[in-house]
């Protein structure tokens, strides 16, 4: 088993005013030559804008964008046409595939908005953009992982990606587990805690603490207090 652990505290952080965001791993002028990527998975942000505030219209080509509320309400356009406003235990894909220009603002003019988002490296180059949304039902996850997002091919979750990755959640009590089997031999899982704090593979991790985990089958998560997290199992070498 190797462990990759990102300390909440070592993250990069710039606060901008407007936005306060932190990179789990090397984005824009945070570089941090240990901490590029986990696999696939090569972009985890954890974000804040103010109110009235946001991103205006700019482009992305050839990747997978996750993107999840964690509170307030985040408004999408985009340059396919969708328009739509994102709440917490939604979920948000965006393919930007050959090429995709959108917007993300803050629906609110006064309370924050935080979300995470991630991007994940395409399977196949150059595909047409793509856009979906789904929400949730946070019950559905307590104590128990739940897929969320997985690969087309695969279909295990209610939204799609161009690539074979899956994205879980689990809200977890104190003392009570859950295990989590990947679904593909080789590939490697990231655990991010999003509130609480658990012990997994032996390490405990707190809140906003990430791991990423690779040479194993399985991976069982206890919570030691309530606790809030998210999984993402992505391969670690592809072409």
């Amino acid at each position: 088993m190797k462990k990759s652990i990102h300390p909440a505290g070592k993250r990069g952080h710039v606060d901008h005013g407007w936005l306060d965001t932190y990179h789990t791993f090397s984005f824009g002028s945070y570089h941090n030559p240990h901490s590029m990527d986990f696999g696939a998975l090569r972009v985890l942000n954890d974000d804040v804008l103010q109110g009235g505030s946001g991103f205006g219209a700019h482009g992305h080509k050839n990747m997978e964008i996750v993107s999840m509320p964690l509170h307030g309400a985040l408004a999408h356009g985009d340059s396919t046409g969708h328009t739509s406003v994102i709440r917490p235990d939604d979920v948000q894909v965006m393919s930007a595939g050959t090429g995709i220009m959108h917007t993300e603002r803050n629906h609110s003019a006064h309370e924050p908005v935080g979300f995470l988002q991630l991007w994940i490296l395409p399977a196949t180059q150059n595909l047409l953009p793509r856009y979906a949304q789904q929400s949730f039902d946070p019950k559905t996850w307590k104590n128990k992982f739940v897929f969320l997002v997985g690969s087309r091919q695969q279909q295990q979750g209610k939204l799609w990606i161009n690539q074979q990755a899956v994205i879980a959640r689990a809200s977890l009590e104190a003392g009570k587990g859950a295990s989590y089997a990947l679904q593909t031999p080789g590939h490697g899982v990231y655990v991010f805690v999003i509130e609480g704090t658990v012990n997994v593979a032996e390490e405990v991790l707190g809140r906003r603490d990430g791991m990423g985990v690779e040479g194993v089958n399985q991976l069982v998560c206890q919570g030691l207090e309530t606790c809030d997290l998210l999984l993402i199992e992505v391969p670690m070498q592809f072409a």
